[in-house]
């Protein structure tokens, strides 16, 4: 098997854990702030069929490989009804944060796995190219970038909903206008990077990205660290 098929195998379901937790999370935190809408229509399982969109999470990542552009996709997004909130400000905000929440925690789990893994193995299983410990760090990975991507302020993302709700009401209605361009607006992004190089992530997203993985495994050692000194 080629290490590019070896990695295939092991991304796919990482990305499907991180993003159907990410999806679940917002269901259910809109649950407990008082809208079943996702409950009500199917959409709290971790069955990640239920998550696909055809468009978002099959042909338009499958075209942009195809054309040599960066991957891009997204799944079906849970429905959340805000006037069904107790508190549709405040409830949007902790129903966006949700998502990124749980692929923060979902890393942490990771972390932890990977340490007491490592206690078993007595040595870090990071080292010398061991398949789980590969996985792991590319679970991490996913999540981590999952999670700050969406946190980005762009329309639709999640972080363009808790900006939307730290806004005066006028200047939040027009932020809320944004939110039906948003996905014209990402592929605007991407699509001039792409073209002229900008690296916009580079920028953005990667320099936290290393910091959090560095963290992420500084956990890791911290637990394993007492038991396979020496």
């Amino acid at each position: 098997m080629t290490d590019t098929a070896l990695l295939i195998i092991l991304l796919i379901p990482c990305l499907i854990v991180a993003i159907v937790f990410h999806e679940v999370a917002h269901g259910m935190m809109a649950k407990a702030l008082g809208d079943p809408t996702a409950s009500e229509r199917g959409r709290l399982t971790l069955n990640p069929l239920r998550h696909v969109d055809p468009v978002g999470t099959l042909l338009v990542p499958g075209v942009l490989l195809l054309a040599g552009a960066p991957a891009f996709g997204w799944a079906k997004p849970v429905p959340v009804n805000k006037y069904r909130l107790n508190n549709p400000r405040f409830g949007m905000m902790a129903v966006a944060a949700a998502g990124p929440g749980i692929n923060f925690i979902l890393a942490g789990l990771g972390a932890v796995l990977i340490g007491v893994l490592s206690i078993f193995a007595g040595q870090s299983i990071l080292a010398d190219d061991n398949t789980v410990g590969v996985a792991l760090t590319m679970f991490l990975l996913i999540n981590i970038f999952l999670g700050l991507f969406n946190l980005l302020p762009i329309p639709p993302f999640d972080g363009s909903h808790i900006v939307g709700g730290l806004l005066p009401a006028r200047l939040r209605f027009q932020w809320e206008r944004l939110q039906r361009y948003g996905i014209v607006l990402i592929f605007a992004v991407i699509g001039y990077s792409w073209m002229f190089g900008t690296g916009w992530l580079e920028v953005t997203v990667l320099p936290v990205l290393e910091w959090a993985m560095r963290f992420y495994i500084g956990i890791a050692d911290a637990i394993a660290s007492p038991f396979i000194r020496g």
